[in-house]
């Protein structure tokens, strides 16, 4: 690989121990990849944040990094923990995990990384531009801001963002280059999709039919928060790191020779059905990825006229959390069986340590990570479907 002089200075140790620990990685990472050179990125977005995801040894890890003095150097981001870190007993979390959970985010403050944790880094005015390089981790973070954005990122592990975030590069290797991000699957949506959970639905599908395959749709104009529901799907269900949507992202470039799919309103029903158990929930948690302030709203006014028959959670931002505070819905929610959560997420949380066995979800990512990460039989449906199942 062909290194700056500063880049080479910091792989030599020049610039200390931790420095030096980052650019080997990075190194080795980018010999692996092929790439020819490092890329400098404008922010870094880390994974690995929950200690039910990282346990013990990403643990002492980050308690080694911050002692070492490992400091970043370009805005970096935390994904969700484990749980909320002001509400975590009324949400009860066990108090050993908690204890953990808390070191872990420790030691990331102590290198100086924001303490977003978020999976919508987007949401928080964390946008970067189309063509902007990145070093984000979060598979479903990754996809809309490659897709809806239009920024330049690979699906980076967790230690790998952040030793881009402490110095300030990454392989250029991947979909960083633009050769690389053209679309080799064509998605023709016959379904009618009358539901965010239709999308996540349908995300589901084409990420395992394709695993990490580029698909460009056509006949769908979805929003802001249907493209996240869907591309988080695909990341999960598949490796889905781009995709496009004709007449809607900034982008839409697709081979000649892309392979066409068909989904139709066979393949939703199927689908839906394949996901769900048919069980009424113990919890119903929704925002997987977290929830704009757009949705906690339709949430809100959705059980303001009628009470849930189970208790929920919706998953988001701090920084939203605030805003729905303000706007009043935090205290409808409340009020009606719910609780907006900041801080984590249901796919990240000791939800089998709590006695939950069926989790309620409109998310197909978090679907097809609850019954292997959680240890939960899913109700899988429409937001109204499973809060009144």
């Amino acid at each position: 690989m062909e290194l700056t002089d500063r880049e080479q200075k910091m792989l030599e140790g020049e610039f200390g121990e931790a420095k030096q620990i980052a650019m080997e990685i990075l190194v080795a990472l980018g010999r692996i990849y092929n790439a020819e050179k490092m890329i400098p990125v404008s922010s870094a977005q880390v994974a690995g944040v929950s200690y039910k995801t990282i346990g013990d040894a990403g643990l002492e890890y980050l308690e080694h990094m911050a002692l070492i003095g490992a400091r970043v150097s370009i805005p970096t981001f935390l994904n969700p923990a484990g749980m909320d870190v002001k509400q975590w007993k009324e949400m009860k979390i066990p108090e050993d995990f908690a204890a953990k959970q808390l070191r872990i985010l420790d030691a990331y403050h102590k290198m100086g990384i924001i303490a977003s944790y978020t999976c919508t880094p987007y949401l928080v005015d964390i946008r970067p531009k189309k063509g902007e390089h990145v070093a984000w981790s979060e598979s479903s973070a990754v996809a809309f801001a490659n897709s809806v954005l239009g920024a330049y990122t690979n699906r980076e592990g967790g230690p790998s963002a952040l030793c881009a975030g402490i110095c300030g590069v990454t392989p250029y290797y991947g979909l960083h280059l633009k050769k690389n991000r053209v679309a080799n699957f064509k998605i023709k949506v016959e379904a009618k999709l009358k539901s965010y959970n239709d999308y996540g639905a349908m995300g589901y599908f084409i990420g395992e039919k394709i695993g990490n395959g580029r698909p460009a749709f056509s006949d769908i104009k979805p929003n802001e928060d249907q493209m996240k529901l869907l591309g988080a799907a695909m990341a999960a269900a598949g490796a889905v790191s781009i995709f496009y949507v004709k007449g809607v992202t900034p982008e839409y470039i697709v081979d000649e020779n892309a392979k066409e799919i068909i989904f139709t309103d066979e393949d939703l029903k199927a689908t839906k059905e394949k996901i769900d158990s048919k069980e009424k929930p113990d919890l119903v948690t929704l925002g997987c990825p977290h929830a704009s302030i757009e949705e906690i709203k339709k949430v809100a006014e959705l059980v303001k006229n009628k009470k849930p028959t189970c208790n929920f959670w919706i998953c988001t931002a701090r920084k939203t959390m605030e805003e729905a505070k303000k706007l009043g819905y935090e205290k409808i929610i409340k009020e009606n069986c719910g609780m907006l959560v900041a801080d984590t997420c249901m796919v990240v949380c000791p939800l089998e340590e709590m006695g939950f066995r069926v989790t309620g979800a409109n998310s197909g990512k978090a679907a097809k990570y609850l019954p292997s990460m959680c240890k939960q039989k899913v109700a899988f449906g429409d937001i109204e479907d499973i809060l009144y199942r």
